[in-house]
């Protein structure tokens, strides 16, 4: 399970180091693709694999599952990290989601997602009321 909140930098070679925390799970191949609110979604290889089976039973009569997926997948890179624990993020993902040098790369349970470091923060400042004032109504079950 991806957790927390982690700080790496962009080099010049458009590379980041991934937290030590995520390197056991991804450390043997990964697949980077464009996610929602302009971050980069990083799954591990088996993780995309089950992602990949589920958008396969949309119906290929639904627009919106068609447009959603040729989106989803026609951003998607496979990427092995180097025996530093480096990985390059294509240029194609690095302008999607608008990287500088400092990043954020967040857990989201079953995914990472990495996020210019300017962009997460004001993402953060602008849900975490609404996060605070979510009650059972909102979503049921989840506690």
């Amino acid at each position: 399970m991806f957790l927390g909140t982690h700080s790496p930098r962009l080099d010049e070679k458009g590379r980041l180091i991934l937290p030590a925390k995520f390197r056991d799970e991804l450390g043997n191949g990964l697949v980077l693709t464009r996610g929602q609110e302009r971050c980069i979604y990083v799954f591990s290889q088996r993780e995309f694999e089950r992602v990949h089976e589920q958008m396969r039973e949309a119906p290929i009569s639904s627009r919106q599952a068609r447009d959603y997926i040729r989106v989803f997948l026609s951003g998607a890179s496979d990427e092995m990290p180097d025996k530093q624990g480096r990985v390059t993020i294509p240029p194609a993902l690095r302008a999607y989601a608008g990287l500088d040098r400092e990043l954020a790369v967040i857990g989201a349970g079953t995914r990472a997602e990495i996020w210019d470091a300017a962009a997460w923060n004001d993402y953060l400042l602008e849900k975490e009321t609404a996060f605070s004032d979510t009650d059972d109504n909102d979503i049921p079950g989840i506690f």
